[in-house]
């Protein structure tokens, strides 16, 4: 097959682009310039897509002697990732920006790009597999990106290629090192690429400016004070900067945000328990389920714990009753529907009870 490799400059999509040339197949590399301005998107271990990552990805295509090329998709990342974040955490909403990136950059904007150019399939670095058309976790549970993927569609799937999904992260770079990959020492990445001092509450202030507010008991007291909502997730326990204990001295968690009366509901860690999610329109990952579907799994974090769940669509809109363990739920989150270890769906998170 003629096959594009993402090379983001990590030992990851160098040696899955490394097993698709072992493989037969024709393999060219590209690199995703992301930002305007790469040279600022790197803080040592944190962030991605600087000009080191693009000579990093280029060195690894050297080596493994395939024709490579770096593509500008900045401005779609930013209006599709980027300005989305800031979107939905002025709403008071909690995104995932790698979910968004798999679904409009990765897997929308360069997989069609690559379909154009004759490409057959795109094949990256992450950890997850694809058994019989069906996308499904890793082998290495601590490294499965399962999750951030649970967006794409069959057809998409049919054109993915995750050649380290059978492996576990030691091997990996073991492997880097074996075929003289100088990345196979690079640190991984860490937070969202595009806030590399991982300081989000900073970063954001700087788009949204300071918007102040009350922070407030479940009884409506004022218990404290923010400079802007889009500074908190529900579920959030540190930084709140309250201004007394509460009465029975246990700590106090962000219930609920309210970006229009501008306040943030604080309550005790048992309001964060949740039985009921709602969510937007699923994306299922195969052939559409037969609903309801009773002894499923819930994951909302990626690299949270799944929980028992049965999950239904009303009105077009996906819904779950979940067992016991899930609390902090907060809208914007990213709901992943596994059956075992194979990976059913995923909708957006609207609200949970």
């Amino acid at each position: 097959m003629k096959v594009l490799a993402a090379m983001s400059g990590g030992v990851d999509s160098a040696v899955a682009a490394a097993r698709a040339v072992d493989a037969g197949h024709d393999v060219t590399g590209v690199h995703l310039a992301l930002s305007p301005s790469p040279e600022s998107h790197r803080n040592g271990a944190r962030g991605c897509c600087s000009l080191e990552d693009s000579r990093d990805a280029r060195r690894a295509a050297d080596v493994l002697d395939i024709p490579f090329y770096v593509w500008d998709v900045a401005e779609r990342f930013t209006r599709d990732v980027v300005d989305d974040f800031v979107a939905e955490y002025a709403a008071g909403r909690t995104p995932n920006p790698c979910v968004r990136c798999n679904e409009k950059i990765k897997f929308a904007a360069v997989l069609d790009r690559a379909v154009g150019l004759g490409f057959d399939a795109v094949c990256t670095g992450h950890y997850a597999r694809i058994i019989d058309g069906g996308l499904h976790r890793a082998v290495d549970r601590n490294k499965d990106q399962s999750y951030v993927l649970a967006v794409l569609r069959p057809d998409q799937i049919a054109r993915a290629m995750f050649p380290l999904g059978d492996s576990i992260k030691s091997a990996v770079r073991a492997e880097a090192a074996e075929r003289g990959l100088a990345v196979a020492d690079k640190p991984d990445s860490h937070d969202i690429c595009f806030i590399p001092s991982g300081d989000t509450a900073g970063w954001l202030e700087q788009r949204l400016g300071s918007s102040p507010g009350d922070i407030v008991d479940e009884a409506g007291e004022v218990v404290g004070a923010h400079a802007g909502t889009h500074g908190f997730t529900v579920g959030q326990r540190r930084g709140l900067a309250l201004q007394a204990p509460a009465a029975d001295g246990r700590p106090r968690y962000v219930l609920s945000i309210s970006p229009v009366e501008r306040t943030v509901t604080v309550g005790p860690a048992e309001r964060l328990e949740v039985s009921t999610i709602e969510c937007g329109p699923p994306t299922w990952c195969g052939p559409d389920p037969a609903l309801p579907l009773e002894s499923v799994l819930a994951q909302v974090r990626a690299h949270g714990d799944p929980v028992p769940c049965r999950v239904d669509v009303v009105g077009g809109a996906l819904v779950a009753e979940v067992g016991a363990g899930l609390r902090g739920i907060a809208p914007g989150q990213t709901f992943v529907v596994y059956d075992g270890e194979r990976v059913v769906g995923s909708a957006t998170i609207d609200a949970a009870r």
